[in-house]
C-alpha cells in the first residue's frame, strides 16, 4: 500500500478506511491533499478492499480549501487556474465513478468541497454535530463543480437555496434533503460504518461494480457537459475583482466590499 503524506489509509477486513489527516488545519485541502486523494482512489479500485470509507482526523471532517491554497489563488495564471479546476474535477468524478462501494463519516465540519467530498459517496452517516455548506459565493469563488452533482442529487430548487446562500445547515437538515443517509451519535460513527461496509459487502462485487457503473453511465452524458461547463466558471471566477477581494476579506477576518452588482456574463 503506497505511503501518502496528508492521509492514513488502513484496511479492516473488507473495509479500506481514507481518513484526511491534517487535523491542526481542519483537514483543509491543498493541491497536494488533491492529488493523493486521486492516488488513494486509483489505489483502491484496484485492490482488493471491498468497501471505501472516507474520514477525518481531529475535529472535523473537511474544512473545504486551506487558507495557503487561498493566497496563492489569486496570483496565479489563467494555465495554473484551469489546471486546478481540472484537479478539482478529477478527484469528485474519481469519487462519483469508483468500482468500489464508498461511505463517508462526517464529524464536525464538512464545509464547501469538504461537503462535496462527503456527499457524493455513495452513503454518507453524519454526528448530529455535522455541519455542512457549499459556502464558495462568501468569498466571491463560483460552487462550480459540486454543483452539478448537488443538483443530481437534490434537485434544480434546493440545489440552487444551498448554493446561493452559502448557509451553513446541520446533520438533520441534510439527512432531510437526502444528502446524509443516517445521523449517528459520534461515539457510534466509526461502529455504524463498519456495519454498514459488512452489509455491502456481503453482495457479489462484480455486480456492485456492474451497478455503479450503470448508475454513473445513466448520468455521464450529462455529467460531461456539466463539468466541462464547471471548470470553466471554477477557472473564470478567479480572475474577477470580487474574487480578489472575497479572499483578501476572509484572510483579513472582515466583511468583504464587493465591487459592484455587476454580472460577469461570461463566467458561467
Amino acid at each position: 500500500m503506497t505511503s501518502y503524506v496528508h492521509l492514513l489509509v488502513s484496511d479492516d477486513g473488507p473495509l479500506r478506511t481514507i481518513t484526511l489527516n491534517r487535523p491542526e488545519r481542519r483537514n483543509a485541502m491543498t493541491p497536494e491533499m488533491q492529488t493523493e486523494l486521486i492516488a488513494a482512489m486509483d489505489e483502491a479500485a484496484t485492490d482488493d478492499c471491498r468497501v471505501v470509507a472516507f474520514a477525518g482526523a481531529g475535529a472535523a471532517f473537511c474544512a473545504g480549501l486551506d487558507l495557503s491554497a487561498l493566497q496563492t489563488m489569486k496570483d496565479k495564471g489563467a494555465d495554473a487556474h484551469r489546471e486546478d479546476a481540472e484537479r478539482i474535477a478529477t478527484m469528485f468524478r474519481k469519487l462519483y465513478e469508483l468500482p468500489k462501494p464508498t461511505i463517508a463519516a462526517v464529524h464536525g465540519a464538512a464545509i464547501a468541497g469538504g461537503t462535496g467530498l462527503a456527499t457524493i459517496c455513495d452513503f454518507t452517516l453524519a454526528a448530529p454535530e455535522a455541519k455542512f455548506g457549499y459556502t464558495e459565493v462568501r468569498i466571491g469563488f463560483v460552487p462550480a463543480v459540486v454543483s452539478a452533482y448537488l443538483a443530481l442529487q437534490v434537485g434544480d430548487k434546493r440545489a440552487r437555496d444551498l448554493l446561493l446562500t452559502g448557509r451553513i445547515f446541520g446533520a438533520d437538515e441534510a439527512c432531510r434533503l437526502g444528502l446524509v443517509r443516517e445521523v449517528v451519535e459520534a461515539e457510534q460513527l466509526q461502529a455504524r460504518v463498519r456495519t454498514l461496509a459488512h452489509l455491502v459487502a456481503a453482495n457479489s462485487p462484480q455486480s456492485l461494480a456492474a451497478t455503479k457503473r450503470l448508475l454513473a453511465n445513466q448520468n455521464r452524458a450529462w455529467l460531461d457537459q456539466a463539468i466541462d461547463r464547471a471548470m470553466d466558471a471554477n477557472a473564470a471566477s478567479r480572475a474577477t475583482a470580487d474574487f480578489r477581494e472575497g479572499v483578501a476579506a476572509f484572510l483579513e477576518k472582515r466583511a468583504p466590499s464587493w465591487s459592484s452588482s455587476q454580472v460577469n456574463r461570461g463566467a458561467s
